[in-house]
Order: structure tokens, then C-alpha cells, then sequence
């Protein structure tokens, strides 16, 4: 029986929510090693929460060491069906502010060398990755974040940078370029992982600065962020309490199925390893 259908992840700054009532962790070990950090599941205005730390606890992982298919495995397994991921975001265009909330519908992976499929080892799966988000999730959150009296962008792109420095002047002049709206660096791969376990996946982006473009800014700092994340995540919560009841009933987009016709391999050639390796994943299709 599933433990809970919600799942939060939270990123730079949200280590916990509060209002979260009957607690208690959930360790969890994947075919990809443990997650993060121990799952939190606990009742959230009357529906079953899975939260996970997604940097593990006193924020110990870089972003390129965040064990990301762990981690979406190991709240698939606990029955979650749909993600909020919160992520501090740079901004990249004037228009969007410090302290304004995004929920991008189209992302850039820039990462390098991050793990990003469940899938190989003699298993070859291709998912369709657009829309990249869940289309009836983000217009959800959407919905919280007006609810909750935030300023919000309900469109955007977002550039997931390798990190862990932030970028120079001229990179991100070259991300404006491109017409990217926020820099960030962690939704590559969850948002890919989430797709392949069939999970919605949303991204909830909280901007902490206008990267290095700006003629106001001096440069981006470890302080500057901390600070204005600080500001961001009362409203972050607020978001997250206002969204939580809206999740329910039956999912209609196309992440419930998105391994229907994604899988290459033909069933007779998939091992009997690699079925029971991913059966969490691909039980109803092998």
C-alpha cells in the first residue's frame, strides 16, 4: 500500500515544512544506493506527504553529487505519484525579480557527466521528454502561489548549470542570449528520472539574485543567496501547504504513461537480472 502520493524535495534552504503532523522516516535503499536522507512521511492539511531533503541533512551534497535516481526511486517506491521540487534559481531576465517565484515549463540540461536515465545495462528506453513538466501540475501550482499572495512567473525556461560555482559574466550574458529566463542547478536529471518512473514532476523556482548580468550586481555570493533564500522559504511553504490539498483523483497527463511505447528492448531480451532490478519501473510493461 502506498505510503504517500505527494512528494516534496526540498532544495537550498527548505529542510522541513511546517504543519507536517505524524511524522516518521522512512529509510529507504534503492538498486541505486540510498537517497539523499531518510524520507519524511507525515499528514499535510489532510493528505500523506513523502519529503526528502534532496542536498541530505545540514545541506551535504553539491548539486552534482545529489544521488538523484535514488532519490526518485525511493519516493516511487513509497507510492509518490506527483512532485513539487523546490530549486533556488538565479534570474536572467530584468522582469523576473530577487525573491519572485518561477515554475518553468521548459528546462536546458548543461549538466555533465550526472547520471540521468534508470535505464541501460541492456535495457534501452527513450521517454518523450515534452512538455518536460507536468502541464496540470504546474497549473496547480500556479494556482497555490496566487493563493499564497507570491509574486509569480507561471512560464519560464530553465538552464541547469554543472556547478558548483556560479557562473561568469560573459556565461550568463550568453544565457540571455539564448532567451533562457532562470539558472539553477539541480532540476536535471530529477526532472528526467521523475518522467521515466512516471511521476508528474513540477518545479517550484525560488530566485535568490539576477545571476551576473545585471549592471546592479556585483556578483553572485554564497551570503547574497542564503539571505534572500531565507526570505524565499516562509513563502515556499506557504506554497507548498496551499498545493498539497489540490493534489488528488486521477492523473490525466501524459506522465502516467510515458513508458508505454518508450521501451526499445524487446521483452524476450531484457534479463531476468534487470527485471528484478527495475520492476518497480517496468513490472507492468515486461
Amino acid at each position: 500500500m502506498a505510503q504517500a502520493q505527494i512528494g516534496i524535495i526540498g532544495g537550498s534552504g527548505l529542510y522541513q515544512i511546517p504543519g507536517i503532523e505524524e511524522t516518521w522516516e522512512v529509510e529507504i535503499d534503492t538498486p541505486f544506493g540510498p537517497p539523499s536522507a531518510p524520507i519524511m512521511v507525515g499528514q499535510l492539511n489532510g493528505k500523506q506527504i513523502a519529503f526528502l531533503a534532496r542536498h541530505g541533512r545540514g545541506h551535504r551534497y553539491l548539486p552534482s553529487e545529489v544521488p538523484a535516481r535514488a532519490n526518485i526511486y525511493a519516493l516511487k517506491s513509497l507510492g509518490v505519484e506527483r512532485i513539487v521540487a523546490v530549486s533556488a534559481v538565479g534570474s536572467l531576465r530584468e522582469e523576473v525579480h530577487p525573491l519572485d517565484l518561477v515554475i518553468p515549463d521548459q528546462y536546458v540540461d548543461w549538466t555533465r557527466g550526472r547520471q540521468s536515465t534508470f535505464f541501460g545495462r541492456g535495457i534501452a528506453v527513450h521517454i518523450s521528454f515534452e512538455p518536460p513538466a507536468c502541464p496540470d501540475l504546474r497549473a496547480q501550482l500556479h494556482e497555490a502561489c496566487q493563493r499564497a499572495g507570491a509574486r509569480v512567473h507561471p512560464h519560464g525556461t530553465y538552464i541547469c548549470m554543472e556547478g558548483p560555482a556560479f557562473s561568469t559574466k560573459a556565461e550568463s550574458r550568453i544565457y540571455r542570449q539564448w532567451g533562457l529566463d532562470v539558472i539553477g542547478m539541480t532540476a536535471m536529471p530529477e526532472a528526467k528520472l521523475a518522467r521515466e518512473a512516471e511521476i508528474c514532476y513540477a518545479t517550484l523556482a525560488l530566485v535568490t539574485d539576477y545571476d551576473v548580468w545585471h549592471e546592479s550586481e556585483v556578483g553572485v555570493t554564497g551570503e547574497m543567496i542564503l539571505e534572500n533564500m531565507r526570505r524565499n522559504i516562509a513563502m515556499a511553504q506557504q506554497v507548498i501547504r496551499e498545493v498539497v490539498p489540490m493534489l488528488d483523483g486521477v492523473r490525466n497527463c501524459p506522465c502516467t504513461s510515458a513508458l508505454a511505447t518508450a521501451i526499445f528492448t524487446a521483452p524476450e531480451a531484457v534479463s531476468s537480472e534487470g527485471r528484478e532490478r527495475l520492476r518497480l519501473l517496468l513490472g507492468k510493461y515486461l
